[in-house]
């Protein structure tokens, strides 16, 4: 899907239509054309743009509805925070729930613990990852830390990996300690692909305990884990 979007991303990039070409593709059955006229409407005001945006969040097509959150991303005003948070919230597709996540945040710090609760209450792999993500770029270590643990407590591999390598990213900050100390716990987990992953993160650690930590993880059972461990010596 991400694919599909940067394909269709480069073939809209540049379309110009004036607003009665925009209002006509609205209402057109295929939906490439919806997505011309949302693209479109990046060259127009918010005052505008937000209000179009806003009448074509239930569009059937998920790509366009993606479309639309990006958009909403980038016409930054009241309105349009408001209904990208209608987005996470309700939107039954969740690819379009990361979409709107992720422009959420480009409101900056405001966005923070709309986020965090977006977090709590969507499981989806996707929408996680894409939360986490953004997190770490928002330069919110306390918040970070919380949606970590939550994701460690769920049962996606995946996210239990993006929330490791987001505990690593905090490795400089005032939470140094706590992030040692949950990643020295997690480097006993049954799980050889969450082991690997302690692994890279352990290596931004001086602290004896993580240097003793990698020494046994070098003579892991898996050998992607020991691969892993061994990495940093490869570098010196």
């Amino acid at each position: 899907m991400v694919q599909l979007l940067i394909r269709v991303s480069k073939d809209l990039y540049g379309v110009v239509m004036k607003l009665p070409e925009i209002e006509t593709a609205l209402s057109n059955p295929d939906f490439q054309y919806r997505l011309k006229a949302i693209s479109a409407l990046k060259s127009y005001d918010s005052d505008t743009a937000v209000p179009i945006l806003i009448a074509t969040l239930k569009d059937p097509e998920f790509l366009v509805r993606s479309f639309v959150a990006r958009g909403l991303g980038t016409q930054q005003t009241a309105a349009s925070f408001a209904a990208l948070l209608e987005m996470t919230k309700f939107d039954d597709t969740p690819n379009v729930r990361a979409e709107a996540a992720n422009s959420l945040s480009l409101f900056g710090q405001v966005s923070i613990s709309h986020l965090v609760s977006v977090f709590c209450q969507d499981d989806h792999w996707l929408v996680r990852r894409s939360i986490l993500a953004a997190l770490e770029e928002l330069d919110c270590p306390q918040e970070l830390v919380e949606v970590c643990t939550q994701a460690l407590t769920g049962e996606d591999l995946t996210v239990q990996e993006a929330a490791i390598d987001s505990l690593a990213s905090l490795a400089d900050s005032s939470h140094h300690a706590d992030v040692l100390d949950r990643l020295l716990t997690l480097a006993q987990s049954q799980s050889p692909r969450l082991r690997t992953r302690v692994a890279h993160a352990l290596q931004k650690f001086d602290e004896p305990q993580a240097q003793s930590a990698l020494i046994e993880l070098r003579q892991d059972t898996d050998l992607q884990v020991v691969a892993a461990a061994l990495e940093d010596l490869f570098d010196r």
